[in-house]
This record gives C-alpha cells, sequence and structure tokens, in this order.
C-alpha cells in the first residue's frame, strides 16, 4: 500500500533532527522503498502494511528507535491527498491557505471552540483535515499549530497549500 505520511513535529530548528535521507535509507532496507521524501519537514512517501495504525505505528517506532524522535504519523493514501487539494474551501486565495492533517476526527465541539477564538482566521474542518485560512499571515496568529491542536483535541500537523500541492504531485507520480 502506497502511503503519503507527514511527521508531526521533526526538524524543527536544533530538535527533534530526522535526517530526510537516512529515513529514505531506513525505509528501503526494512522493505518500504523506494522511499522519497519532500523537503525536510517529515513528509515521506513509502509502501506500508495496508492497515493505517499498524503502518503510522511502524514508521513511528522506527524514527523512536533511529532517531530518538516520539513524532506522530498522518497518513493518507494518494487518493485521499488528491480529495484534500479539490476540497479546497478557499478557492483561489491559496497564499495564506494552510491545511492541519489530523491523527483522528476532530473531538466534538471542535469547531464551536474554534469559531469562538479563530479571530480573522477562517478555518473548515473536513473529516481528518482542518483547512486554515490566516489572512494576516501564520506568523501573526495567535491560531498556531498547537492552539489549533489543542482546540481540535487531536494531534496534527500543517502544511502549507504550496507543500500540498506539491505532495499531492508527487504522490500522484507513483
Amino acid at each position: 500500500m502506497r502511503w503519503l505520511v507527514l511527521l508531526r513535529a521533526v526538524n524543527l530548528g536544533p530538535r527533534n533532527k530526522v535526517p530526510m535521507a537516512e529515513l529514505r535509507r531506513l525505509l528501503e532496507e526494512a522493505g518500504h522503498g523506494p522511499a522519497r521524501t519532500y523537503i525536510a519537514s517529515g513528509n515521506v512517501l513509502f509502501d506500508g502494511p495496508r492497515s493505517r495504525p499498524r503502518a503510522a505505528a511502524a514508521l513511528e517506532r522506527l524514527v523512536t528507535d533511529a532517531f530518538g524522535v516520539e513524532t506522530v504519523a498522518m497518513l493518507r493514501t494518494p487518493a485521499e491527498l488528491a480529495a484534500v487539494v479539490a476540497g479546497n474551501p478557499f478557492g483561489r486565495d491559496t497564499a495564506h491557505t494552510h491545511v492541519s492533517f489530523l491523527a483522528g476526527k476532530p473531538a466534538a465541539g471542535a469547531a464551536a471552540r474554534i469559531a469562538a477564538l479563530a479571530g480573522r482566521e477562517q478555518v473548515e474542518l473536513a473529516g481528518t483535515h482542518a483547512y486554515v485560512r490566516y489572512p494576516d499571515g501564520v506568523g501573526r496568529s495567535t491560531l498556531t499549530a498547537a492552539r489549533l491542536e489543542q482546540l481540535l483535541g487531536v494531534a496534527g500537523t500543517v502544511r502549507n497549500w504550496r507543500t500540498v500541492l506539491a505532495l499531492a504531485e508527487l504522490a500522484a507520480e507513483d
């Protein structure tokens, strides 16, 4: 089964270092290859078990064992990633659009909690994704990835729209 994996909180400055070339090599040695990565923020395309929980657990364990980094792996199929791109609720204004890939469905009441605190940001929940539009930029927002995760009640990792498109193209190539 081909999976796109988005690792949470890796390669953030000097902490949680997971060298992508080394991760590719380890995945291929473990029989999950050929693995491909995109930029250093923890985006991996690899072959894994058909079971999403088993594939996520295997990758999380590999990252912890090899690099001493505890992370959460969000897995999507190429078709699921294509659906994320097609489902963008913000239309052509993608310069300020991000997607939080979630480890599961948001907790009950998450949409209401976010709406109460979002300010100028727009958040649209769609299954295991949250589309976020930051009209004033991510750096000026109080709706950080950590805060969004807290409000949703589930682990997630955020990618900007340009990265989402590049990952969808990478996944579609295979």
